[in-house]
């Protein structure tokens, strides 16, 4: 099982192998499947996006159909998981670990989405793993439906724009990018990583200002 697992994620490290075999429906399952189904956290997104606009670029794949596509899949996820989240509520946040399942995750959206409010519904596209659990913490949170759908519409429009189309222009404007296929896809992650590197690392630096004594404290317990 484990071997079966470990071969599980070296195939979806390789993107690119990924698109070229499976083509638009590949990325179409991935999206869908990383923003409606909670095993999904682990799948790639914004690297799968960009790769899929390089290979746009050079003819691989349709850009008409990976923008309306993967466009209509990223928010079709998106309502499936507002609604478990909506019918599931609270009992989601007592729902014990499993392999696909991970608690922490929902309560990271959680305390993302209460402390940006409704535009999280837009930045959290941009976040690995706080774009799979968000929808589910608008549903729990019983979010008003009209205007989850507006700001969702919209995140997901800009998310796979952005991403596959900066990809498609990375291509066209480089021709031979496919070579190096491999470093857009480690920058591509490391940006997608770096708002959560940065968060984890400034409540790093509260926690230890908040455990640090006032420095007139220290000279009142000498004196």
């Amino acid at each position: 099982m484990l071997e079966g697992i470990r071969h599980l994620f070296e195939t979806l490290r390789d993107v690119e192998g990924l698109i070229r075999a499976g083509g638009l429906a590949v990325v179409c399952g991935i999206v869908f499947s990383e923003t409606g189904l909670f095993f999904g956290f682990f799948l790639p997104g914004d690297s799968l996006l960009v790769t899929a606009g390089i290979l746009a670029a050079a003819g691989h794949l349709s850009l008409t159909g990976l923008l309306t596509l993967v466009t209509f899949c990223a928010i079709l996820g998106d309502q499936l998981n507002y609604f478990v989240g909506r019918q599931a509520g609270q009992a989601l946040y007592s729902r014990p670990d499993s392999l696909f399942f991970k608690k922490r995750h929902l309560e990271r959206a959680h305390e993302f989405y209460e402390k940006n409010g409704v535009k999280t519904i837009i930045i959290a596209r941009f976040i690995p793993i706080v774009r799979t659990f968000c929808p589910a913490v608008a549903g729990a949170a019983r979010m008003t439906y009209r205007t989850y759908l507006i700001f969702d519409i919209a995140g997901g429009v800009v998310w796979v724009f952005t991403t596959v189309l900066g990809g498609f222009f990375l291509g066209r404007s480089m021709p031979n990018v496919k070579e190096n296929l491999h470093i857009v896809i480690a920058v591509v992650v490391f940006l997608s990583l770096l708002p959560a590197i940065i968060e984890t690392v400034r409540q790093r630096r509260t926690r230890r200002a908040g455990a640090a004594p006032p420095a007139g404290a220290a000279v009142a317990e000498e004196e």
